[in-house]
């Protein structure tokens, strides 16, 4: 069988590690933890279930699934024109007025143009052409102008907004994992393992690094007081030696005459 329990990202262990200190507060599991009788406490709780993170985190796998895709996502695409018209629907009168603006500004100038070149064609003798003429590139010149900048303030409008909306979704996946992670999965384990064994505790590390050398002092002894030490270190033997040996010197006084 294929192992499809997700694994709980490194960067989300504290938020598993959060919701599980919220879980041991929650007043259901104390009550239980009140109850009399052998049971496990909190502490034996949370040691027994930090290294079954990811297990434990499987029964949110839906909610968990969805906050790292919202969070893995690129920024957002800015909105289209039309989508950002229907989003400032009722916003104020400059978001209207920076649409509206070259809209108006262009048809106005074009219409100015048709009637100037209309006017010089049927009466070139009349200066009034000149004028509707002049005036009519200069509403396309506004017009294009105020185009170009509502162009420019819609975008970064569009990406402030975006990326505002992009966190406020993934602030909210995140709640809702989290709210996942503590009624669907900690809360029901924890309740169901209050009766359980606690976690084996850690084997002592032993030493194994070698002993030194035993070492020895050599045999050696001093010699005694009245002898010398054996060659072989023997127990030592007095030394064979006397004073030497004198006598009288073998003479006599003169003869008595």
């Amino acid at each position: 069988m294929v192992n499809t329990t997700p694994h709980l990202l490194a960067e989300d262990r504290p938020d598993f590690d959060r919701a599980l200190d919220e879980a041991l507060r929650d007043a259901r599991l104390t009550e239980a933890l009140r109850a009399p009788g052998p049971h496990l406490n909190a502490a034996q709780l949370r040691t027994k279930a930090a290294p079954l993170a990811d297990t434990i985190a499987a029964a949110a796998e839906p909610e968990y699934q969805r906050y790292t895709a919202l969070r893995d996502a690129g920024p957002p695409a800015p909105l289209g024109l039309t989508d950002r018209l229907r989003s400032e629907e009722g916003a104020g009168l400059l978001p209207v007025l920076t649409v509206l603006t070259p809209i108006l500004a262009g048809a106005g100038g074009l219409v100015l143009l048709l009637i100037g070149y209309a006017v010089r064609g049927a009466a070139p003798e009349l200066t009034l052409a000149d004028a509707v003429v002049t005036a009519g590139w200069i509403s396309l010149a506004v017009g294009g102008a105020a185009l170009l900048v509502g162009i420019v303030g819609l975008l970064l409008t569009a990406l402030r907004d975006g990326a505002a909306v992009q966190e406020n979704e993934l602030a909210e996946a995140r709640r809702l994992w989290q709210t996942a992670l503590r009624e669907r999965a900690l809360l029901p384990w924890l309740l169901a393992n209050l009766y359980t064994e606690p976690a084996p505790l850690p084997a002592p590390r032993t030493n194994t690094r070698p002993s030194p050398p035993g070492y020895s002092s050599p045999g050696f002894t001093s010699p005694g007081v009245e002898g010398v030490t054996e060659a072989d270190g023997r127990t030592p033997r007095p030394a064979e030696f006397t004073g030497p040996g004198y006598s009288s010197p073998d003479f006599t006084g003169p003869d008595e005459v």
